[in-house]
């Protein structure tokens, strides 16, 4: 697979599952914002955009609207709802020979609705928009899942998936890390997972701080579990490496990565996961991190950039 293909596969996994996971915690954001009288806006606004990476201007005082209007509608600010779904549609168009039909006009529609869908949702509520984000994105995926070959196209594309999931999922768990273990923030959290309904039919109904932190980041079968995914993104990178085994270690810095931070979850004792669990939380977007750039050097850049030497204009 040429390497801008492989490239442009795995940051459409990216984006898309991005602009999905931005959906779903600003939805639940600005409903807590509308409804609870009580909480500062501002402060509770700021809170969400630094854990979403994004600076927020010191002179501006922050709102609902001015909220979504930055995280969902801006595209001048590339960690925008917006801004994802416009990239994802690019890295898309450019590589029509690896996608099949279905993706291409499931991303292209969603690109072509986006300012009609803002308008909507600025006369009647942002939930509107959220909700036709979030019904696209699971559309694709289902495309993905039935139209796609699973070849290296397909590979690259669940790896970007998985990482951008491990990165939304613990940016979730951040956002509350100081909340009381009875807190009703830990259910926000669950919701902006889309893994309430889950959860609940999992512990029976019973809620509380650490079965939640739990349940997102150890749970074996919970697709948008952190562990899940960390083992989806290996099993992909594995996939992908089509040496013979090594006898010793890992032999791509990705999957040494991915592996350490997998193994670390898989055998942690469960009641020592809220122990230094900022920590812990950090400790693993700095490993999605390293990760992207690893996988970045591995695959879509392994040969240097060559300038002509000794050249002179006659």
């Amino acid at each position: 697979m040429l390497a801008r293909n492989a490239e442009s596969l795995y940051w459409i996994g990216r984006y898309v599952e991005r602009a999905d996971d931005t959906a779903r915690i600003l939805d639940v954001t600005v409903h807590q914002l509308l409804e609870d009288a009580t909480v500062d806006s501002d402060a509770a606004s700021r809170g969400l955009l630094s854990v979403l990476g994004i600076d927020a201007p010191k002179d501006a005082s922050f709102d609902v609207w001015s909220l979504t209007e930055l995280v969902a509608y801006s595209s001048e600010n590339p960690a925008s709802i917006v801004a994802s779904v416009n990239s994802a549609r690019e890295n898309t168009r450019g590589a029509r020979e690896v996608v099949s039909s279905e993706m291409w006009e499931c991303l292209n529609a969603m690109y072509n609705a986006v300012e009609e869908r803002q308008a909507y949702a600025r006369a009647l509520g942002p939930h509107a928009f959220f909700a036709f984000v979030e019904e696209r994105a699971a559309m694709f995926a289902g495309l993905a899942d039935s139209t796609m070959s699973r070849d290296d196209g397909w590979r690259f594309l669940v790896l970007g998936r998985s990482v951008e999931r491990v990165d939304m999922i613990v940016r979730l768990l951040l956002s509350r890390v100081g909340d009381k273990a009875s807190s009703p923030g830990w259910v926000t959290v669950l919701r902006s997972a889309g893994a309430h309904d889950t959860y609940l039919r999992t512990y029976r109904g019973a809620l509380d701080a650490s079965r939640v932190v739990q349940f997102l980041l150890l749970d074996r079968l919970f697709p948008r579990s952190v562990f899940h995914a960390l083992r989806q993104a290996e099993a992909c990178l594995e996939q992908l490496d089509h040496q013979p085994s090594v006898r010793v270690g890992a032999r791509a810095e990705a999957l040494r990565l991915l592996g350490r931070a997998r193994s670390d979850l898989e055998f942690l004792r469960p009641h020592d996961l809220l122990d230094d669990l900022p920590r812990r939380l950090k400790s693993l977007q700095a490993t999605v991190r390293d990760v992207g750039e690893a996988v970045s050097l591995q695959y879509f850049h392994t040969a240097p950039w060559v300038a002509w030497t000794n050249a002179e204009v006659v």
